[in-house]
């Protein structure tokens, strides 16, 4: 399998020394937070895109995926404010050269089946300009559709093969729903994984991978061999957690050790 980590993981960090980080800690991809508060984010000019994509060329890092925050499924979002959202999202990725651009579901605001139809409805607006530029948006298991049956109910309708699941295994565990189900539904969409440790349900403070409680073991032992498997370690939310560049390494041999023993 591949690896990628988050920068998420290390806010504000700049490109140059995330991709040094990423070959010196045997990583072969990063995703990158794309917010405004981070140096990339649909907001940069095209000098500043250029800039990003020679320094993961000069690194042999790949550039996996642009993480937005567009939430498709919500109501309480203009429809011409999010197009133009996803529209940016879009347009960098293709830039930049990475494989996928990340989205939310945010669907919490209103019922269930509604949330569902117009996610579906807004993945399928956009999958054409993906299309168009090779790019694949996934929809990750979070917030109102964490488990897999959530956001295969929206995926199934869209029905477009650029538009897939991101497998954000702490959000399926905490939904009740065991790996095995997870990887069942969502397996003909799906893009990469996203793993990360936690201490419990109560309290989901990053740790190091291998010292919490969820199923890394399991979860991966289903995944084909040519997988990306990103670790998304959540410093900005927490930044009480540890510095994740101390952390990468040993991080990376946990997952060889778990994809050994479960071959």
């Amino acid at each position: 399998m591949k690896f990628a980590f988050s920068t998420l993981g290390v806010p504000g960090m700049p490109i140059s020394e995330v991709v040094t980080l990423a070959s010196a800690t045997g990583y072969q991809g990063v995703e990158l937070r794309a917010h405004p508060e981070e140096p990339v984010h649909p907001g940069i000019n095209t000098a500043e895109r250029a800039e990003v994509v020679d320094d993961f060329k000069r690194a042999g890092i790949e550039l996996l995926t642009v993480a937005g925050y567009a939430r498709v499924a919500s109501a309480d979002v203009d429809e011409d404010e999010l197009r133009q959202e996803l529209d940016g999202l879009l347009w960098l990725a293709r830039d930049l050269g990475a494989s996928f651009v990340r989205v939310f579901p945010g669907g919490g605001d209103q019922d269930p089946a509604d949330a569902d139809a117009t996610a579906a409805r807004r993945l399928g607006a956009a999958a054409e300009l993906a299309a168009d530029f090779g790019v694949r948006i996934l929809l990750e298991t979070h917030d109102s559709h964490r488990t897999g049956a959530d956001a295969a109910r929206v995926l199934g309708p869209v029905g477009h093969p650029q538009v897939g699941a991101l497998w954000d295994v702490m959000h399926t565990w905490l939904g009740g729903e065991d790996p095995a189900t997870s990887h069942a539904v969502l397996a003909p969409q799906l893009g990469y994984v996203q793993v990360k440790d936690i201490a419990s349900a109560q309290d989901t403070t990053p740790l190091a991978l291998g010292a919490g409680v969820l199923p890394l073991g399991e979860c991966l032992a289903l995944l084909d061999d040519d997988t990306w498997v990103c670790w998304e370690y959540e410093k900005r939310w927490y930044p009480q957690a540890d510095e994740l560049p101390g952390l990468l390494e040993a991080g990376r041999g946990y997952l060889e050790g778990l994809i050994a023993r479960g071959r």
